[in-house]
């Protein structure tokens, strides 16, 4: 049997009736919707779980180390001091910091009394920190002692403002210090929580405009961290009956030690990682920002087995000149979310570790995590699919006029199901633009095939029209990648008086590695179609920029980088 037959013996097996995973039905706003029928009701739920790990290891930062029970003392306590400062269910709180432990702690804590957990970007500025403080006002904010800088050039706009800081004696502004908080013998406040009440808002990356406040509730994380389980449970299951070993049961995968790269103000690391891990019992190493020496040294020192990144993190350590300096035997995974894996990373995550294998979660802020989740042998099988649909949600792509396509039809890709938004914070018509007749639009270009696989070819915002022909980035950079000589690129618009749009790339290439657009634009010609490559081509001695979650910035190279300087 094929890899693909385990897969779909193993996804039966974990989903059927009677099992922790049983799919079934349930009424959300007057919608009948896919859902997991032994779900918890909330994320204070999820979270007394966990706490049953006692003594396991839990988040590791530098030479700090909390266990579970550790971590269950500091989350009873700052729940108490929260509802001691009026903190009732469905007020706001924001937390602005980088990946600390408090960052986890205080969202449980936040979570556990009803509250609603407001994730301020760690890279904001003081202005954009006002507009996401305006838009949700919250009553508390937990800070860092960067965000709190930043914090005290518009604290003046805030003045009723409660401060916690973290890990800053001597804030700039009025703040309660977090130790202070920590009160030994407190005991989780008991709060009746609504499913369907706001757990946490994201706010989107905002690559274009002012970000929106994604309101996710306590039941799409549930079902996020349901979901995750369970393709994880599909997955080992799948891999074990693929070595030729039958069960009777689904197989739980190995607990994880997860080296947490990227933030956790985005449903990447949070959501699906951490929240998910948790409950699992799993351990995470949390840096506070990336740095590939850094991350190799912590992958050996923590015996890490998955590499929670973008899958530029996971291609600068494949092609780091000091990797051979290090043991990195531990991994078992690298791959994660937050941008689609080129297929020739797929390929090179199996070809050039000992063990580790490719993985990808395909997903949004809109849906509280993940879509779709590929691993193992089925990615290497598939690799140019972002996988199949979770449990519970269901899929179809639509073109233009909503029109419901067939199996292998280009169309929008849009999705139904308990994981998805409540809608977005004070954005009535952008949710109604978003979220139709209970679809969510999710802006990405790409096709169903007849095994349920979603594929992805672009962003709808991103695709280029070039003489009335449709050109995907994607497709044109997963091109570009399969050369050796490159590390980073985008493919993206650029402005043509004849063709209305032409194609650009911008391309970093590895250290010490020499291509020119001749020679680049002679290994794109076997692959692409003539109008598919790019007339302009940049290549620049400095990495690509990204944003907080590694997302290369299309939008701000497209503003400064000038055709005439191409090649």
């Amino acid at each position: 049997m094929s890899i693909l037959d385990h897969y779909q013996s193993a996804r039966q097996l974990t989903l059927q009736p009677g099992t922790l995973f049983e799919v079934g039905h349930t009424s959300v706003n007057g919608e009948d919707l896919l859902a997991y029928v032994n779900a918890p009701q909330n994320l204070r739920d999820m979270w007394q779980l966990a706490t049953l790990h006692g003594e396991a290891e839990y988040l590791v930062y530098g030479d700090e180390r909390w266990t579970y029970n550790r971590a269950a003392e500091d989350v009873a306590a700052v729940a108490t001091w929260l509802q001691e400062q009026g903190i009732v269910p469905g007020d706001r709180v924001a937390i602005a910091m980088r990946n600390y432990p408090e960052w986890m702690l205080a969202h449980w804590a936040i979570n556990a009394v009803g509250g609603v957990v407001v994730g301020m970007n760690a890279w904001w500025v003081a202005d954009e920190m006002a507009y996401a403080l305006n838009d949700s006002q919250p009553k508390l904010l937990i800070a860092d002692d960067r965000r709190l800088e930043a914090f005290a050039a518009i604290a003046g706009d805030f003045p009723d403002m409660q401060v916690v800081s973290v890990r800053e004696p001597e804030s700039p502004v009025p703040a309660t210090d977090w130790q202070s908080l920590l009160q030994s013998g407190a005991s989780l406040p008991t709060v009746a929580i609504d499913p369907d009440s706001e757990a946490c808002i994201f706010y989107t990356s905002g690559t274009t405009g002012r970000p929106k406040g994604a309101q996710l509730t306590h039941r799409s994380c549930v079902a996020n961290i349901m979901n995750v389980g369970a393709m994880g449970r599909i997955y080992a299951t799948a891999q074990t009956l693929h070595r030729g070993i039958e069960v009777s049961e689904p197989v739980a995968p190995p607990t994880v030690t997860a080296l947490i790269a990227t933030p956790l103000f985005h449903v990447t690391a949070n959501n699906c990682i951490v929240q998910a891990g948790t409950v699992a019992g799993g351990k995470f190493i949390l840096m506070y920002k990336w740095d590939p020496i850094e991350a190799m040294g912590l992958i050996q020192k923590e015996q890490v087995t998955t590499l929670s990144a973008v899958p530029m993190m996971t291609r600068e350590l494949l092609a780091h000149p000091d990797r051979e300096d290090f043991d990195l035997s531990s991994l078992t995974a690298m791959g994660g979310g937050g941008a689609a894996m080129q297929p020739d990373l797929v390929g090179k995550v199996a070809a050039e570790t000992q063990k580790a294998k490719p993985t990808q979660g395909y997903g949004m802020t809109e849906v509280s995590g993940i879509i779709t989740y590929i691993a193992g042998d089925l990615f290497l099988a598939f690799p140019e699919s972002a996988g199949p649909v979770v449990p519970t949600l269901e899929a179809r792509c639509v073109d233009h006029e909503g029109n419901v396509l067939g199996s292998g039809e280009i169309g929008e890709v849009c999705v139904r199901g308990t994981p998805v938004i409540k809608g977005y914070l004070n954005r009535p018509e952008a949710t109604q633009e978003t979220i139709v007749d209970g679809w969510l639009h999710t802006g990405d270009i790409g096709y169903i095939d007849d095994h349920g696989f979603i594929y992805l070819v672009d962003r709808a915002k991103d695709m280029i029209l070039r003489g009335g022909e449709n050109v995907y980035g994607a497709e044109v950079e997963n091109a570009i990648f399969d050369h050796p000589a490159v590390l980073e690129c985008v493919a993206f618009a650029v402005p043509d008086e004849r063709l209305g749009e032409e194609v650009g790339a911008a391309i970093h290439l590895k250290e010490g590695a020499l291509l020119d657009a001749a020679g680049l634009r002679e290994h794109l010609a076997s692959k692409l179609a003539a109008f598919k490559i790019p007339r302009y081509i940049w290549f620049l001695s400095e990495p690509l920029p990204r944003n907080a979650n590694g997302k290369f910035l299309k939008r701000e190279l497209k503003e400064v980088l000038d055709p005439a300087s191409a090649d």
